[in-house]
């Protein structure tokens, strides 16, 4: 563990290195690792130096063949030092750092290169100069690079300055006064280098001065048993999670009394953000909440961007529902825009991004004539009779699509509703049929599908996906939507159930775990095709 004074006293000792060394916004700090004291350090460091800082996404480093993202990511920014935890990023480094940009490790090394250890950063004598780079910092300093998920095309670098951070943080501090009531303690595993991650909530510990533990867990079926166990042992005040991991909690809490005694003891507020969260799982939670200190704790959630802070949208009332998000955070302004059929939610205020980095063209394209940034998010009012409601979610107006008729398809409401419908069993679904007379659906099933077919748990996945069992749920599923439906835009006429789960090499699914439909229609154009041309050895219809 690591104390503020320690942390202060280490962060103030790198600081010099990197000022030695002559590092600014042109040659910046890339951090190729995950969530760890090491990387938590090496970016307050920078943040006291006043070097932007680069978190990227550790996929690109260890799961990656071609490394193009990272490789993308080192051209943009052009770092001067770049760090790695240890000898698994050896192989990526050795095919992507250029040898202008100086290698520091925690462990470990890279064949042919050499290698700066972290230990002798951290051992710089602080000097004068240190204090001279925090007096010179303002609130147009950039803090650090965050990078889009690039999963429709290559990632942009979201400016992240001095300004947008502190600003959001007090933002948050106004909308969510609980988390200056007590002490905070997080036990989180959301990565760095996304901005729920590294900027809610690792900025929210440091502006609040809590205790964050890092859970080396994640909503996944390898690694959900280490944030249950993590959540077992160590009660947090609020907790953060993406609707994948309240999934997995909820389901877990039904039976196991220490993670329901544990988790609830003393946590004041849930949030989840990153995509929606099906109302099944929202009624799980309160089950469990009621029956173990009856009474429900608030759910908050809202809606926001990497280029947002990201807190931009916000509702933490007691009868909130899946798909609500609320109203904007003080200082934020809202600007609503008919998109022909949709309305697209726009963002002015302190807390979003003077734009890319080294991309002018996209950073024109993102603001309007008015200087509000254009998210392609769609809203609605919760209630057109008060607003002070304030919105719901309405789907990415880039995902929408139109019927060969004509008729527009809104995804996001559509794929929310067939989640609900399924669950516990689907993880996530595209939506087909752009340009086609019917809707269809290319469901990701969630590990729980094993369970269901009652096979061997090493059985193939696609022969678990073709038993009986698990087709009957899905026709159940199916028939239930085609009942529901009041035309051809809402109803499921074909459903196929994918075997294959989504890549982050391609795109598909960024290591949050949020799905990108354009990237999986675009990779899986002939399963795409074979759904709708009858060429699937199993697809599901309505039978009513």
């Amino acid at each position: 563990h690591v104390t503020y004074a320690e942390a202060w006293n280490t962060a103030r000792n790198i600081a010099q290195g990197l000022i030695n060394r002559g590092l600014n916004a042109e040659r910046p700090v890339v951090i190729l690792s995950e969530n760890s004291l090491e990387h938590a350090l090496l970016a307050l460091g920078c943040m006291v130096a006043g070097v932007p800082f680069v978190p990227t996404s550790p996929p690109y480093s260890l799961i990656s063949q071609d490394y193009d993202k990272l490789k993308h990511v080192l051209r943009t920014v052009t770092p001067g030092l770049v760090f790695a935890s240890d000898a698994r990023y050896a192989k990526a480094i050795a095919a992507t750092v250029s040898n202008d940009m100086e290698i520091v490790m925690n462990e470990g090394g890279v064949e042919g290169k050499q290698v700066t250890t972290f230990d002798a950063l951290c051992s710089t004598p602080a000097t004068a100069q240190v204090d001279a780079a925090i007096a010179a910092t303002g609130p147009d300093t950039i803090v650090k690079f965050l990078f889009t998920s690039g999963s429709t095309k290559l990632p942009k670098a979201v400016i992240n300055t001095q300004r947008l951070w502190c600003a959001n943080q007090q933002q948050m501090a106004q909308s969510m006064p609980i988390l200056a009531e007590a002490p905070l303690v997080l036990v989180d595993w959301l990565p760095w280098n996304h901005t729920f991650g590294g900027n809610h909530n690792f900025g929210m510990v440091v502006f609040h001065g809590g205790t964050m533990y890092i859970d080396d867990g994640k909503p996944t079926p390898a690694l959900m048993h280490e944030t249950l166990r993590n959540l077992r042992e160590i009660a947090p005040t609020v907790y953060f999670n993406v609707p994948t991991g309240f999934e997995a909690i909820a389901n877990a809490m039904k039976t196991d009394d220490l993670l329901r005694k544990t988790l609830l003891s003393r946590v004041q507020m849930f949030f989840y953000a990153g995509a929606a969260l099906a109302q099944p799982i929202w009624d799980s939670l309160y089950e469990s909440q009621e029956r173990e200190i009856g009474e429900r704790i608030v759910m908050g959630t809202g809606l926001g961007m990497t280029e947002s802070g990201p807190f931009g949208i916000f509702v933490t009332n007691p009868y909130v529902n899946a798909g609500d998000l609320g109203v904007p955070t003080p200082g934020l302004e809202l600007k609503l825009v008919d998109m022909g059929g949709k309305t697209e939610v726009r963002y002015r205020g302190p807390n979003i991004t003077p734009g890319y980095w080294r991309n002018d063209e996209e950073t024109q394209g993102a603001f309007d004539d008015e200087g509000f940034f254009c998210t392609g998010d769609a809203v609605k009012w919760i209630d057109e009779t008060d607003v002070h409601l304030g919105l719901k979610f309405d789907g990415r107006i880039a995902e929408d699509f139109k019927l060969a008729t004509g008729t527009f398809v809104s995804v996001g409401p559509l794929r929310g509703k067939i989640i609900a419908a399924g669950a516990p069993y689907i993880q996530d679904v595209v939506l087909t049929g752009i340009n086609l007379k019917e809707v269809g659906a290319m469901v990701f099933p969630t590990p729980a599908v094993r369970a269901l077919s009652g096979m061997p748990a090493d059985a193939p996945l696609a022969d678990v996906l073709s038993s009986a069992p698990v087709l009957a749920h899905f026709q159940k599923v199916i028939n239930e939507l085609a009942q529901t439906a009041t035309g051809s835009a809402n109803r499921i006429a074909r459903m196929c159930l994918l075997s294959e789960p989504p890549t982050i090499d391609k795109g598909e699914i960024t290591d949050k775990g949020s799905i990108n439909q354009r990237a999986v229609l675009s990779h899986r154009a002939d399963t795409v095709a074979a759904l709708h041309e009858e060429r699937l050895h199993f697809i599901l219809k309505p039978t009513l």
